[in-house]
């Protein structure tokens, strides 16, 4: 595509000749500071809001073309979505929102729509793809212009679909703001972020956002199981569709049967297979279905797709030791996520012996850290609590505050291990036969963040080194 300028950023230091530069007010910095440097680095356009910080640099700079806004973030989304011709016009853009499940959702719906025969893209948490390409992911929601450039490959390669995670961080920035979706999924509303919303009612208030702004043509897919599920649509003009696995709505489902290999479920009354485990996973399965049968598939292509779709790197993965050992790698870094996983495993194999490793993030919601540490201590024979990305926190103190959660009665259960490589090899070196070993917190993630370091760290390959010691 031509354009009369070369590229659009908010950051000073990807300005290059003929730039777009929208000044954005950060939480840590102020983009008007760096409208000097844009200046002095070739940019051709300002896009500001601050109008007492640019009238000497305006008046000294005619030659400039200044666009005063009087929202620099929503400004920034705008002109990304111009600058790249609107390309969620040009595609069917799914987004789903929730605390929990949005990864899985995502991705299995790629995977799905692309079993189909259809050219998808991804935008996610673990990665993004367009066309089977990957490209690696920073944050749940990018930043507007990376969706935006992103979406018109995708446009630009055949894409029908993109199926998108929609964090609600991302929706405050207005990191979404403009885009055209096709469908909205709400999944579920727990206890995350509140070190940043600070409160329930905000996170909520955020999530919110992404219904009130789908439009008219636009379908909204709610799990109404969640206390907040139609709350969170109340005000969308979208048509609104419903899940469930406990009362009547559009699309209902119930697990039949359950093994470590996956479930036996009835959706819409017909029975399918699904190679994910837990009631987490069949709301996942029942907000995927209600999604593609949305977008117009057959219901019975739709349910046989999904007996087949793979697992999701970092969610439930299964690895299998000797002596019937089982190590289980999940994400769950909130109390119900890590509630969710724990029962599952009870359920399934209530025989067995389960371990709970895991710790919290540093500078993260600290509020949640108690909580999930009485919810592992409850439901756990033994817990090993370590570090998670502790970032410049202690790690010692983030142990001290998961462990002021947990009843006193339970504690004879709980060790400490502050090296997590060495937590998850006491785990697993200390395992009865036929024991069940969580490792919750990582998942997907193939690092660690220890003060401001960022060091490699895949519990797929901790485990497999492990086990291997074992056999020699």
């Amino acid at each position: 595509m031509e354009h009369k300028y070369t590229n659009i950023t908010a950051d000073s230091r990807k300005v290059q000749q003929g730039s777009i530069f929208v000044a954005v007010k950060g939480y840590s910095a102020d983009g008007h500071d760096y409208i000097r440097t844009a200046l002095d680095k070739g940019a051709a356009c300002i896009v500001y809001e601050d109008e007492a910080k640019v009238s000497q640099l305006a008046a000294e700079r005619p030659d400039i073309d200044w666009i005063k806004t009087p929202n620099s973030r929503k400004a920034l989304a705008e002109k990304a979505s111009e600058f790249y011709g609107h390309p969620s016009r040009s595609i069917k853009l799914v987004g789903i929102t929730g605390t929990n499940g949005k990864t899985t959702t995502v991705t299995l719906l790629h995977d799905l729509f692309t079993s189909m025969g259809y050219k998808c893209g991804l935008l996610s948490t673990i990665a993004n793809y367009v066309a089977g390409e990957r490209f690696e992911a920073v944050n749940t929601t990018s930043d507007p212009v990376t969706i935006n450039a992103l979406l018109r490959r995708m446009v630009d390669e055949g894409c029908e679909y993109c199926f998108m995670e929609v964090s609600s961080i991302g929706l405050e920035q207005d990191r979404v703001w403009g885009l055209e979706y096709k469908v909205g999924i709400f999944s579920n509303l727990t206890h995350d972020h509140l070190d940043y919303h600070k409160t329930f009612a905000e996170y909520l208030r955020c999530k919110k956002l992404f219904f009130d702004n789908l439009g008219k043509d636009a379908i909204a897919i709610t799990n109404i199981d969640d206390r907040n599920g139609l709350i969170i649509t109340q005000n969308t003009k979208a048509k609104l569709v419903t899940y469930s696995c406990r009362r009547p709505a559009d699309h209902t489902a119930r697990i039949l049967e359950e093994s470590f290999e996956g479930m036996l479920m009835k959706v819409d009354g017909t029975q399918m297979w699904f190679p994910l485990i837990g009631q987490h996973n069949a709301y996942n399965a029942l907000a995927i279905y209600s999604a593609a049968v949305a977008l117009g598939a057959e219901k019975e292509e739709v349910l046989v797709g999904m007996s087949k779709v793979g697992q999701v790197c970092g969610r439930l993965e299964v690895m299998k030791g000797k002596d019937g050992v089982s190590v289980v790698i999940d994400y769950a870094h909130t109390p119900d996520a890590l509630e969710n996983v724990l029962r599952t495993l009870r359920e399934i194999a209530p025989e067995r012996k389960l371990c709970c490793v895991f710790g919290c993030g540093g500078d993260r919601d600290k509020t949640k850290r108690p909580e999930m540490g009485a919810m592992a201590a409850r439901m756990a024979d033994k817990v090993v609590i370590t570090s998670d990305n502790s970032r410049t926190e202690n790690t010692a103190d983030i142990i001290a505050d998961i462990k002021a959660g947990i009843e006193p009665q339970y504690m004879k259960k709980v060790m400490s291990v502050e090296d997590r490589r060495e937590a998850i090899r006491i785990a697993i070196m200390t395992a009865v036969p036929q024991e069940t070993i969580l490792l919750a917190g990582k998942g997907h993630e193939d690092y660690q963040i220890i003060g401001k370091e960022k060091r490699h760290f895949d519990e797929h390959e901790v485990v497999a080194e492990i086990f291997k010691e074992m056999e020699i």
